[in-house]
């Protein structure tokens, strides 16, 4: 026997009506209306030469000695691509495939390709936060400034 506001109804459906009727629920769908460009698609084997080169950098004697280090030339472009992020050459191998399939992408499409797309994105995301960061040092140092006028003489001096 239920006794309360939820007499003679199922708990779980009016549990739900309740917080329905005060939250809103949106998507986050429609707030990001721009959609990324797709990743383009990977380069012919025929295109490129592949080349394995012996790494440098941090990684010791190990990444000195091994040729894990993957070069491509995209040979109707003639662009030339170094990729060592990994120890791993399958790893590296995978990663200069795709830098290679953007760098062609970004000749080809120049401003609406992928990478520019992305640049685009990033530099106004920076510009927004050095703007609102401007915005609150402005703020704190007109506080500031309003603060020191509204003290008496002798406290001010001091």
């Amino acid at each position: 026997m239920s006794f309360g506001p939820f007499r003679g109804k199922p708990v779980a459906a009016t549990i739900f009506q309740r917080l329905c009727a005060c939250r809103s629920i949106t998507s986050s769908l429609a707030r990001r209306a721009k959609k990324m460009p797709d990743r383009p698609a990977l380069i012919n084997e025929d295109e490129f030469t592949e080349v394995f080169l012996k790494g440098s950098g941090p990684g010791g004697q190990k990444i000195n000695k091994t040729s894990s280090a993957v070069q491509l030339r995209h040979l109707p472009t003639g662009i030339v691509l170094k990729v060592q992020e990994t120890r791993s050459r399958a790893q590296n191998r995978k990663i200069a495939r795709e830098k290679l399939a953007l760098r062609v992408e970004q000749l080809q499409k120049g401003e609406e390709s992928r990478l520019a797309v992305l640049k685009a994105t990033k530099t106004k995301r920076k510009a927004s936060a050095t703007k609102k960061s401007h915005r609150k040092y402005r703020l704190l140092s007109q506080a500031k400034e309003e603060g020191a006028d509204n003290q008496p003489p002798e406290i001010a001096e001091a």
